[in-house]
């Protein structure tokens, strides 16, 4: 029997399998947040898909998304990913992902982790939506606008409302997925877990 998925994979098998197991699932490890960051600040303009087929491309050029070893990429490092067409050469995003590793290194200097900081922006809770059809999926919110804004004031680049609203989906800060979706009960038991993990 066929799985009932979110239209927006189109049935692409790393699409399908991004969606199965990652999208919605609430994540608090820093380095995967912290790849979600960077994919999400490269996809700005693009389709998901184009990221999706360059992901493990991004992390073998990205040192498996090493805030440290990022925030240290000097300009020939720079010159070095714009020949390199395994990920999005756009030297303004790739100078842009420097700049966030440096800015994601201070938020965890300060707060103790990432995960902290940015949970607080949903108040530490998955919100949950019932979208019954693509159409009534949002691209940004008051809470991705709060997060937008902060982000902006502490150094990051490319963190506009609506990539923040996407990381937000991804990392499991909003469960997103259509009320048909096979995934949509699997992942508010998750939700139901992580809060009782608090």
């Amino acid at each position: 029997m066929k799985k009932t998925r979110c239209p927006w994979t189109k049935d692409n098998e790393l699409m399908n399998a991004y969606h199965d197991t990652e999208w919605g699932v609430p994540q608090h490890n820093d380095r995967v947040l912290f790849e979600y960051i960077i994919l999400d600040t490269f996809q700005a303009g693009l389709s998901w898909q184009i990221i999706v087929n360059k992901r493990e491309n991004f992390r073998k050029v990205f040192a498996q998304f090493d805030a440290h070893k990022i925030a240290r990429f000097t300009p020939k490092k720079i010159n070095n990913l714009m020949s390199d067409a395994g990920i999005i050469r756009n030297r303004l995003k790739i100078e842009g992902a420097i700049k966030n590793a440096k800015a994601f290194l201070k938020v965890q200097k300060e707060f103790g982790s990432f995960d902290k900081y940015i949970w607080q922006f949903v108040n530490h809770k998955t919100i949950i939506h019932t979208c019954t059809r693509t159409a009534h999926m949002r691209a940004h919110s008051k809470e991705s606008d709060a997060m937008a804004s902060d982000m902006k004031s502490r150094g990051f680049a490319f963190t506009g409302s609506t990539v923040c609203y996407a990381f937000m989906q991804g990392s499991g800060m909003i469960n997103d997925h259509l009320v048909s979706c096979f995934r949509y009960k699997a992942i508010n038991t998750l939700v139901k877990k992580d809060r009782k993990q608090k």
